[in-house]
């Protein structure tokens, strides 16, 4: 055993990589196809084109790139498929795009480990638990002895075949989440002392009978201690790292909920009453971790009360990056009644009204009806008479801190403004992580009074350190709680606060 670590010290380690990543609601009304793979977000990626387009960025591919430079070990690229979170994803695609993962792996020589980028609330049609299902395949082709380590997201919806199939999985501890390349380093530092120092871990998980309200921000209290907590765990003796998964709410499948995972160096029992220590705690606190969500109109005279601006709401409920199709109009209506001024919404996803912008030109005013012509279940349209301030392809860069240095696109977009309620309208669905995009419009959300956000969390980190006060409000939308009010029918037991079968 000595004799191989040497070994394994005097060679260039190769490290497999590849990425397959999707949020899936089984309730939107958003159908996933090819084009969401492979025109939307950052595209669909194979070979060096994949370290070539993410080295530097903060993502999971990038900071794998990063960790093993600085380990001195070779990152061999396969795919990178990431959509933007939608409808599961038909199974004849999921069977391609695994395959072509698959097979640039399995041409790999001389394998000495392998990263996955996975999401970890993937559902293909047909398979509940597909990171479970591309962990297995990447275990059958590679084989007992090569260690295969995967990072997910915070809002995973952990399996036991998931646990079962890695040697360690590494999750996301900011929410929002910035963290991406800082846990990929830490995959490749864990993947250093396996092959180097001989490292043998040992992966528990426990499931928590809890669906995670909107009590997720890792900076601020109570969800911060419980991250505490964890570090407090990591530094034991033994053990190797562990993870929070809050779970995604918005899959009807049987694992859906929250979890604990911890990996030991070979000790599954300590690993095992370690996760089921944080779990107690959690579940301790099932309370703690639910808010309730005013409607905006609802909001308003709190915010106003206090004072404080820039005021921003938060539509949790029309959040793209939860799967939502990105055009109620719920917020924009209590806008507009309110009568506000220097008022603004990020973004309504509305590719027909951005046509009409486009006919009618910068400067023209133009009547037109704005937002949920996806489905009823979005509201209606608002009828608005407008100026056209801002025409655009869409085109920007990501400034930070997340997807920072990456270049994309809202596609065809129009700014506009109907007395003091500033819209930017967008065809392609994205949540404002950040005023990149905005700028580009000659829209600047610092310079408004109220900002109505579609998101639950990821704007904090481009809009936190600006914003007055935020109310995170729930709105009509295809995920809003009358909406799947008695619709989980496959969950197969009772979670907590009502998730009762």
């Amino acid at each position: 055993r000595i004799g191989e670590l040497v070994k394994r010290r005097l060679k260039t380690m190769r490290i497999a990589t590849g990425s397959i990543a999707h949020e899936s609601s089984t309730f939107t009304t958003v159908e996933t196809n090819w084009p969401s793979y492979r025109n939307q977000r950052f595209g669909y990626r194979t070979g060096q084109d994949v370290l070539d387009f993410f080295r530097g960025a903060n993502t999971a591919v990038g900071g794998f790139l990063a960790g093993c430079e600085a380990h001195g070990f070779e990152l061999i690229p396969t795919i990178f498929a990431n959509a933007q979170p939608s409808g599961p994803t038909p199974r004849a695609i999921f069977d391609e795009i695994l395959d072509d993962m698959l097979t640039l792996m399995g041409q790999i020589s001389d394998i000495d480990g392998v990263f996955l980028d996975l999401h970890g609330a993937m559902v293909a049609e047909g398979i509940d638990d597909a990171e479970g299902h591309i962990l297995k395949a990447v275990r059958e082709l590679v084989g007992t002895n090569i260690p295969i380590l995967a990072q997910l997201d915070i809002h995973a919806n952990m399996s036991p075949q998931m646990v079962e199939m890695a040697d360690v999985i590494i999750g996301h501890e900011t929410y929002p989440e910035i963290d991406q390349e800082e846990r990929a380093k830490e995959c490749a530092d864990v993947m250093r002392r396996i092959l180097q120092e001989g490292l043998k871990p040992t992966l528990a998980l426990t499931q928590i009978p809890l669906v995670w309200g909107m009590n997720q921000v890792t900076a601020d209290p109570p969800m911060r201690q419980a991250i505490e907590y964890l570090h407090e765990i990591e530094s034991r003796p033994g053990v190797i790292c562990g993870s929070i998964a809050i779970g995604y709410p918005l899959a009807d499948i049987p694992h859906m909920g929250a979890s604990v995972y911890i990996a030991t160096d070979n000790d599954p029992v300590i690993a095992q009453s370690l996760a089921d220590e944080l779990a107690a705690y959690i579940w301790d606190r099932r309370t703690d971790w639910q808010l309730h969500l005013p409607s905006t109109t609802e909001a308003l005279p709190t915010g106003e009360a206090a004072g404080q601006y820039p005021i921003i709401f938060a539509d949790r409920d029309d959040n793209t990056g939860g799967g939502s199709p990105g055009d109620s109009t719920g917020m924009l209506k209590a806008f507009l009644d309110a009568g506000l001024q220097d008022a603004c919404i990020l973004y309504i996803v509305d590719p027909e009204a951005v046509a009409l912008c486009q006919e009618a030109g910068i400067g023209a005013e133009l009547e037109l009806t704005v937002g949920a012509k996806s489905t009823p279940l979005q509201g209606k349209p608002v009828p608005m008479k407008a100026q056209v301030v801002t025409l655009s392809d869409g085109g920007f860069t990501y400034e930070g801190p997340r997807n920072r240095g990456l270049k994309s696109t809202m596609g065809p977009s129009a700014y506009i403004v109907q007395d003091g309620v500033h819209v930017l309208l967008v065809s392609r669905r994205e949540q404002p992580f950040g005023i990149a995009f905005s700028l580009t419009m000659d829209l600047d959300p610092r310079q408004m009074r109220y900002i109505g956000i579609k998101s639950s969390a990821h704007f904090r980190a481009g809009f936190e350190h600006f914003a007055g006060n935020i109310y995170v409000v729930s709105e009509p939308a295809v995920h809003s709680a009358a909406t799947l009010e008695g619709q989980f029918k496959n969950l197969g037991r009772k979670l907590y606060p009502e998730y009762d079968l």
